[in-house]
């Protein structure tokens, strides 16, 4: 591990001196900003109103704001989706300003074009014509003003929460890492703390077990992150459970590092603490109504996303049989849930029998099997369209785990820890791991994506599969597919 910085590291006699401040943990710090965009944006669409009353002649009276008080239904939950979907309450973004900025009117935008598509489809006279955007600018200016001087009315909000990291493997290594580069404005690392029975790590700890309860009550550490990927030592453990006693926070290394990164660090959990990152609740009343809805969803979209493809299907056809003669439809076999194998439908975007020499084979970047036309296919991810008659089959959901073709699989089941955990749940069209990460072409790559489908199962619900969804609407629209 690196020496860690002055900003990062102080000395015990400073930080005992340091002034007691609540210190938020992340979740926290995400439902005050929370709350602070929802109070302006509950502002600007009151000072919104009453602009429109003083423009139209009418007074500002409660007849007049009752007919319109589905304005503020509508525009938090629009608000609410458009930011969690550009990452807005991400901390790592929130601690740098000019991103934030950007982000913010970006958003703004979106929103805008949101309202002229319903506007334009709207009945004549059916919506105000200026009022969304008188909302646009005041709610880009109160949601400013309470990002850019958030710590300054609210003091201990700039306060980092003090830790203290329990383990000295690579675990905590990992998590320190994680801690500066995602949430330095968030957490203060103090240190490792590790068993008196490991000598050799001497000079990487601050202090043993025994010295836990002293180090903690001297500089003010409020949260203990357990980095051991086995059992904890005895002196460590009792260490441990004294600081619980008095009120110190205690989270392990995986559910925090989940939290920051939206990933879950299977490889660093071990086989002692698998049941920490895996769901382990079974069909219950509200997995069965979400598994219902879902498939509403599944079956509405298909049927939607299928009628629109109708349209243009002919000259996508035409254009690929000039760019490459050959099948316009390609078949393969993938594993779905369960471990069974089914035949995906994807549009053709590579030449005619592109494996027939080399096998089973990642694409690549620059890739010379892929054609001309299959390029554009594959950036607006219209190859993958067709698999919507596997959705309708039951075989795929919209949102999921992308489905891996038997060769890779048992590949990966070798050389990944708990690389079957994938096939929990029926695969998807898109899902988690492709709007955070993008395509991956080697093992490490496949690693990543499996920390982000073990995420995606561990908190699917309605939500998220909405925010996948519209992310992915994102990257199409931008061509940021592979």
């Amino acid at each position: 591990m690196s020496a860690p910085s002055k900003r990062d590291t102080q000395p015990a006699s400073t930080l005992s001196e340091a002034r007691t401040r609540p210190q938020l943990n992340l979740s926290e710090r995400q439902l005050l900003l929370m709350f602070g965009d929802t109070f302006a944006i509950v502002v600007a669409i009151t000072l919104s109103l009453f602009i429109w009353s003083v423009v139209s002649r009418e007074g500002f009276s409660l007849e007049f704001l009752i007919p319109r008080a589905y304005w503020y239904i509508l525009l938090p939950t629009i608000w609410f989706l458009l930011a969690r979907a550009n990452d807005f309450y991400d901390l790592r973004l929130v601690s740098q300003r000019g991103r934030s900025l950007m982000r913010l009117i970006f958003i703004e935008f979106q929103l805008i074009i949101v309202y002229l598509i319903i506007f334009f489809l709207s009945a004549r006279e059916a919506l105000p014509r200026l009022f969304v955007l008188y909302y646009a600018v005041l709610s880009f200016l109160l949601i400013m003003l309470w990002r850019l001087w958030r710590p300054f009315l609210i003091g201990f909000t700039a306060t980092r929460r003090r830790a203290l990291i329990i383990g000295a493997g690579a675990g905590a290594e990992v998590i320190i890492r994680t801690l500066q580069q995602e949430a330095g404005e968030d957490y203060q690392v103090l240190g490792m703390v590790g068993s008196s029975e490991q000598s050799e790590l001497a000079s990487k700890l601050v202090g043993t077990g025994r010295d836990l309860p002293y180090l903690v009550k001297e500089n003010q550490v409020s949260e203990l992150i357990i980095a051991y990927e086995g059992e904890l030592p005895a002196d460590v453990f009792q260490g441990v459970m004294a600081c619980y006693e008095s009120g110190v926070t205690i989270v392990p290394m995986p559910l925090l590092y989940e939290q920051i990164t939206g990933r879950v660090p299977i490889e660093h959990v071990g086989q002692v603490h698998w049941t920490v990152v895996l769901p382990l609740q079974g069909r219950t009343a509200a997995i069965t109504t979400y598994l219902a809805l879902k498939r509403l969803m599944d079956v509405a979209l298909a049927l939607l996303g299928l009628t629109v493809f109708a349209l243009i299907f002919i000259p996508l056809v035409i254009l690929m049989q000039l760019d490459s003669r050959g099948a316009i439809f390609y078949v393969q076999e993938r594993v779905g849930r369960g471990g069974r194998r089914f035949r995906v439908i994807k549009l053709r975007s590579m030449i005619p029998d592109a494996e027939k020499y080399t096998g089973p084979k990642w694409a690549t970047d620059d890739d010379p099997r892929i054609t001309k036309v299959g390029k554009i296919l594959r950036k607006t991810r219209l190859d993958e369209v067709p698999q919507l008659i596997n959705v309708l089959r039951g075989e795929m959901s919209i949102v999921g785990p992308r489905p891996e073709r038997p060769h890779f699989v048992e590949q990966l089941t070798e050389q990944i820890p708990f690389y079957r955990t994938r096939l929990l749940v029926q695969p998807g069209l898109t899902g988690w791991a492709q709007v955070r990460h993008g395509y991956g072409n080697t093992t490490e790559d496949a690693l990543i994506k499996l920390q982000y489908d073990l995420y995606y199962i561990r908190h699917r619900s309605i939500t998220l599969d909405l925010l996948i969804i519209l992310r992915t609407v994102g990257k199409v629209l931008s061509m940021g597919g592979t």
